[in-house]
């Protein structure tokens, strides 16, 4: 691989879990690899991932995790997924000595629940394999040059690579040093970029029943988001009630809806919890019937107690019948029939205010960034930028909680790398 005296071979800019991986990928396959990072450490948000225990990819296997991103992201994956499947990525951090465990919500963390250790493994495998590591080297602009790519660093010097490997983060947890740069370099490059938003972040509700019921988690509810009166997206996942809204796997992993409507400057569309997704409207009538025809028939908090599997927590009930306009004292058998209705449907429905999300310091990762169909899907190059390529976050592509992302980061980096020994083997 020879490239121009004072040229390097490859920059990679970026030392997070795509930019760790494509080093270490590339100098691994031969490739001369000098990697960039402009804050003080290699793998910050890796290190801040997962409550700092890094859910480095998940057990579903390569098709089925990638659906879970969306119709044309998931065509676009295919090629990355097969490269390098969330099996591939488990066995790589055996091989470098992280053992992992599985986890409910098909989440896989490293055995020993640091962070630190797969964050570590990552750099060393970079280190040892030949790559060389520059901190506090930002980047504040590149170009094309002749033979390759001139890079503006933040210290007012310059270098030259015949190819770079853009992974440079979103906008996602600014405190760890993503802050979005990249989408300006994209842009000056003339390639489009579909505006970044915050997404897997909580959501804000101006509702104070709702900041009532924080602390509240719910394993099994079902969130579901309309427009218009039509369901938009769903999720069943655990929630969480909080003093400023909804957090929990089930609420973040819709958020981008709310946070692309905040960008567009459109209405909000509603949230719904099913609080008993596995008991049907028809069920919870009868239940509430049958409770009513008991000798003694209890008050309505303890029918709807005795009513719901798992039982719902009081303050939760008093919400559901503030909702459905019955006052708490009544007892089950003086329903008359449009107030049973009104229970069963909060139960199957309650609406839950939004204002908004909290915004891209809360958010896990980013949606959008840069088109897929600027970038060839099985090498993560662009076309009409010869040497270089893109990976990671800056894609986009977002996925739900579960690994998922950090799974598309190191696939996505991986074809990146393989890119660029294909190219340089021409």
């Amino acid at each position: 691989m020879n490239t121009p005296r004072g040229t390097h071979a490859l920059c990679v800019v970026g030392a997070g879990a795509a930019g760790l991986w494509a080093a270490a990928r590339a100098a691994s396959l031969g490739v001369p690899t000098l990697l960039l990072e402009k804050t003080r450490r290699a793998g910050t948000k890796v290190l801040a991932s997962g409550g700092s225990r890094c859910n480095l990819t998940t057990t579903l296997p390569a098709d089925r995790a990638r659906e879970l991103f969306g119709r044309e992201a998931a065509r676009f994956l295919r090629p990355a997924f097969r490269a390098l499947s969330p099996m591939d990525v488990r066995e790589r951090f055996h091989e470098l000595g992280v053992p992992t465990v599985e986890a409910p919500l098909e989440k896989v963390f490293p055995a020993s629940q640091r962070a630190r250790d797969v964050r570590d493994a990552l750099l060393r495998w970079a280190l040892d394999a030949g790559a060389e590591l520059r901190l506090e080297a930002g980047l504040t602009g590149l170009r094309p040059a002749a033979g390759g790519w001139q890079l503006e660093l933040a210290s007012g010097s310059s270098l030259h690579a015949s190819q770079v490997i853009l992974a440079a983060g979103g906008k996602s947890y600014p405190r760890t040093g993503t802050s979005g740069e990249g989408y300006g370099w994209l842009r000056g490059l003339g390639l489009e970029v579909v505006e970044p938003v915050p997404a897997l972040v909580p959501l804000r509700s101006p509702a104070g029943w709702v900041r009532e019921l924080s602390g509240i988690g719910l394993q099994h509810a079902e969130v579901r988001v309309l427009r218009d009166g039509k369901r938009i997206a769903r999720r069943r996942r655990p929630v969480l009630f909080t003093h400023r809204g909804l957090s929990g796997p089930g609420a973040m992993d819709l958020s981008e809806v709310f946070a692309r409507a905040e960008a567009n400057g459109e209405p909000l569309p509603e949230l719904r919890l099913d609080l008993l997704p596995d008991t049907d409207r028809a069920l919870l009538r009868e239940n509430l019937l049958a409770l009513a025809a008991r000798p003694g028939a209890p008050g309505l908090r303890r029918a709807l107690a005795l009513g719901s599997e798992p039982e719902l927590p009081r303050r939760l009930v008093d919400a559901v019948l503030g909702q459905a306009a019955c006052p708490p004292d009544l007892r089950v058998h003086q329903l008359e029939k449009a107030r049973r209705h009104g229970i069963v449907e909060a139960l199957k429905g309650l609406e839950v205010p939004i204002a908004g999300t909290l915004g891209f310091d809360l958010a896990e990762v980013t949606a959008g960034g840069l088109a897929l169909g600027e970038l060839d899907a099985g090498t993560m190059a662009l076309g009409r930028h010869p040497g270089l390529y893109v990976c990671g976050e800056l894609l986009d592509v977002a996925g739900p909680i579960g690994g998922l992302n950090f799974q598309a980061a190191f696939a996505t980096a991986e074809l990146a790398a393989r890119g660029v020994v294909g190219r340089l083997s021409v």
